[in-house]
């Protein structure tokens, strides 16, 4: 009888435990991400405008806060930032079930726990991904950045089921805690991680903050295939906060699905993402890298006109979703595989928390916008005509890649050397230096 082998990082023990206390904590923030809105709406029936404000508040740090965290993040370990983060999420998210059972909870409460943890899953997301080079060897960061991916898409496929059933047995705020208790189980992971972090390293003469910004933001736009992946991620983000802000509403307002349904449909939807998650090697290997993350985008661009075609309540409609939202995750999780990849290749470890600052500063800064545009135009012109215009404008957003360089990129280059005015080309990208992600 054989025995199962395992290999690659299923072996890295400290990697293990970074991955396993994720792992939970995406589960529980998937609750969150559904439990809040529909908190929203059903205890105080908001309006879309209201939604929009809610959701721009989650995602605002992203477009105010990002660049200053990033510097803040390249002079500081980032294992205990991480740990910092955790802490904090879990007492606001723990918070708004605890007003509930006060009768102190309204909308003002929580717009600003909202933007508080935005803030805080800001310094995570930017320190996290600074920290898993430092962690794995840099041959690994495809398969561990496939892991974690694949561990987010599974949390997308059962957190919005768990948290449409938790929202219909326990009420929206009281769901919360699953997610509150998720993060503290995220904290024990990273605490009993035991291989040691290296020190940031102290450049010689210390930039100012704004230098320093400036300086991270020059290594993004400096390289074309940096810039267009940037660009294209923040249109992309735009319409998918427009999407997401709209279809909550118009599922439960217009086809009066209840949570449980909504929570099932879009958990469905995201086994895609789990597809991706796997595939995304064996993609880049057939393709080439350019090729791939032009296959992956047209596909979760074009994917999102399922959801304003389908013709009202029943089982095709719940099949049309399922399949926009699936096709959504298999190409945006392949993409932010291979783009997160590069860019954690090519840039130099003291600017990693700059640039992925730099990067997410444009890719994640227009989410606010897009959740307030969807809620506003939902009101105006109708929930359904409104993702009709999202769909449509989603279809613009892979231009930015495919009339670029990206497309004749074959492989991963070499690592730049630690200088960033003297960074080499990127292969087939004909400018210089560092990278970005998708959603």
């Amino acid at each position: 009888m054989r025995t199962l082998q395992f290999k690659g990082l299923w072996r890295d023990r400290e990697f293990m435990k970074l991955w396993s206390g994720e792992s939970v904590s995406q589960m529980g923030a998937q609750v969150t991400q559904l439990a809040l809105p529909l908190t929203a709406v059903y205890q105080f029936d908001s309006s879309s405008t209201q939604l929009g404000v809610l959701n721009a508040a989650s995602f605002a740090p992203f477009l105010g806060a990002t660049l200053f965290i990033g510097v803040w993040v390249d002079r500081r370990r980032r294992l205990p930032l991480m740990i910092g983060s955790n802490i904090g999420r879990a007492l606001l998210v723990g918070s708004v079930p605890l007003c509930a059972a006060f009768d102190v909870l309204n909308m003002w409460y929580l717009y600003a726990a909202a933007l508080a943890i935005g803030v805080l899953t800001v310094l995570f997301d930017v320190s996290y991904q600074s920290y898993l080079p430092s962690l794995i060897e840099r041959d690994q960061l495809v398969e561990g950045n496939s892991k974690l991916q694949a561990t987010s898409s599974i949390a997308q496929i059962g957190g919005p089921g768990l948290a449409g059933l938790l929202v219909g047995w326990l009420t929206a705020p009281v769901a919360l805690l699953a997610n509150a208790f998720s993060y503290l189980v995220s904290v024990a992971g990273l605490l009993a991680i035991r291989r040691p972090e290296p020190a940031p390293a102290v450049p010689e003469r210390r930039l100012s903050t704004t230098r320093s910004i400036g300086e991270g933001l020059r290594m993004v736009f400096d390289n074309a295939t940096i810039r267009v992946i940037a660009l294209q991620a923040g249109t992309y983000n735009f319409c998918w906060m427009s999407l997401q802000t709209v279809f909550v509403l118009y599922a439960a307002r217009q086809l009066s699905m209840s949570p449980a349904t909504i929570g099932l449909v879009l958990g469905a939807g995201a086994v895609g993402s789990l597809v991706g998650a796997m595939g995304a090697g064996r993609l880049k290997e057939r393709l080439g890298l350019g090729r791939a993350v032009i296959a992956e985008l047209v596909l979760c661009c074009a994917a999102p006109i399922l959801v304003p075609l389908a013709p009202g309540g029943g089982l095709l409609s719940c099949a049309m979703f399922v399949a926009a939202f699936a096709c959504c995750g298999i190409g945006s999780t392949m993409s932010t595989i291979h783009v997160v990849s590069l860019r954690q290749v090519i840039t130099p470890d003291q600017f990693l928390g700059r640039v992925n600052a730099g990067c997410r500063f444009i890719a994640w800064g227009p989410l606010p916008l897009g959740a307030l545009s969807g809620g506003f135009l939902g009101d105006v012109i109708g929930l359904r005509p409104t993702l009709y215009v999202t769909a449509f404008v989603f279809l613009l957003a892979p231009l930015w890649v495919i009339f670029s360089p990206v497309p004749r990129l074959r492989d991963f280059p070499e690592p730049a050397p630690t200088e960033p005015a003297h960074e080499p080309a990127v292969t087939g990208a004909g400018s210089s230096a560092g990278p970005e992600e998708t959603q």
